[in-house]
């Protein structure tokens, strides 16, 4: 996905790798008009019109951009698409600056857990009138939830993607195992795996995406609002479950207890093939792979166990949703947009050419011939966010939950420094703007 670790975007930022196509800007292609043959002319007077959408770097493909403009102009006679390439560093700054002019594009690409921020601003159009008319009851809620505010829909979903567990075959073939299904089954699993000098797990201490996942399926999220107040949920008995596994998971390797996800690409590539298994989306493999082609053909992927075999366990949702500011100049225009984007086969064509999530529990299929994406699509299925508030990026600037993971993998009191880790976040969250 984007070279980002789920940042200003708080959880989209975790995607690193996933879409490694896409470019700085549109391609020379999508700088000629054509109609596509047979098009049908819209309502309404499209000609001369400019439709300016801003897309992130690494979300789609030239030519998929390409012949989104084709299909677009061809239905819009008179028509232009614009997609303008944006780079993610810097973007919040600049989003908002255009929310906030008078020469806005007209539809805007943006992190999924980014939404609340905007539409908090009063910037944004509300769309919650057009979400049967886009088949929103089959959206991935780790997108769809974000994009709503105070029970109002802002962002629509694009694509997403989350962690799986990335396996190296020949060391399960090698142990007579296979990928579990329960969380016991993958701590006997990984404990078979665990000898000499090779790693059942690498799984630095601070991956505070996969403990919010462990967290949801105790039954807990990481915060929640009562009211207009948030309340963090780090030291009840959910939060003690959830960093209990971790602990004995994690140990099971022997990556640092202090470490974060940043540098483990380096050291997968760099062991040998001495590791068993990683937690990371799957285009991170093809990240290791060119750095260690001795790795090649050697990973498999299998979604993260839940607690039982009947669903996969809870997994952070990481992505993007699509926007329409208020100063839009092509708000009937922008919707189109969006419309064709977020149908069946346009959905499908960006997973298949990008190896990320179509928005839709219907379209697993679009993912089903890649190992990596059917094991996203599972956890998927019971996927979620983080909490929807606009301070949550400023949370994670300085992530109080890594701190708190630390404490406890190095034999710290669970609920001790849970509380510690919610006075942090709730101080944080309850800030006015």
């Amino acid at each position: 996905m984007k070279r980002r670790l789920l940042v200003a975007a708080g959880v989209a930022a975790a995607l690193t790798g996933v879409a490694a196509c896409g470019s700085d800007s549109s391609s020379d292609d999508n700088k000629k008009e054509t109609k596509a043959p047979g098009a049908s002319a819209p309502a309404g007077n499209a000609s001369g019109k400019t439709v300016r959408v801003w897309l992130m770097k690494g979300s789609a493909p030239d030519d998929y951009i390409a012949a989104l403009k084709t299909k677009f102009e061809g239905d819009h006679p008179g028509a232009k698409l614009d997609v303008q390439i944006q780079q993610w560093n810097g973007i919040g700054q600049k989003i908002t600056g255009a929310l906030a002019s008078n020469d806005a594009p007209d539809v805007i690409e943006a992190g999924n857990t980014q939404i609340a921020q905007y539409g908090a601003s009063g910037g944004l159009k509300d769309l919650s009138s057009k979400v049967s008319d886009l088949g929103g009851k089959d959206w991935l809620t780790g997108l769809s939830d974000p994009g709503k505010v105070d029970g109002k829909t802002y962002g629509i979903p694009f694509y997403a993607a989350n962690r799986v567990v990335v396996y190296n075959k020949d060391l399960f073939a090698k142990a007579s195992v296979q990928p579990p299904k329960t969380r016991a089954e993958w701590i006997e699993t990984t404990k078979k795996l665990n000898t000499g000098d090779q790693q059942g797990i690498y799984l630095p201490g601070q991956n505070w995406y996969f403990y919010a996942g462990l967290l949801k399926d105790e039954g807990a999220d990481i915060a929640t609002k009562a009211g207009s107040s948030w309340k963090a949920n780090l030291d009840g008995a959910p939060a003690v479950a959830a960093s209990g596994f971790y602990k004995e998971l994690q140990a099971l390797g022997k990556a640092a207890k202090d470490g974060d996800e940043k540098t483990q690409p380096e050291v997968v590539a760099a062991d040998g093939g001495k590791i068993a298994q990683f937690i990371a989306v799957p285009g991170e493999a093809e990240t290791i792979i060119k750095s260690n082609p001795a790795l090649k053909d050697k990973f498999g992927f299998f979604p993260i166990p839940g607690k039982d075999a009947s669903k996969a366990g809870a997994a952070l949702t990481g992505g993007s949703d699509l926007m329409i500011p208020e100063a839009s100049k092509n708000q009937d225009l922008a919707y189109d947009v969006i419309k064709l984007i977020n149908s069946d086969e346009w959905q499908t064509k960006l997973a298949q050419a990008t190896k990320q999530l179509p928005n839709k529990t219907t379209l697993g299929s679009a993912v089903t011939a890649d190992p990596g994406g059917a094991a996203m699509m599972e956890g998927a299925k019971n996927g979620f966010a983080t909490p929807n508030s606009p301070n949550w990026a400023s949370v994670e600037e300085n992530n109080p939950i890594k701190a708190y993971l630390t404490k406890v993998m190095t034999g710290g009191d669970a609920a001790g420094a849970g509380k510690e880790a919610n006075a942090s976040i709730e101080k944080t969250l309850n800030t006015k703007n």
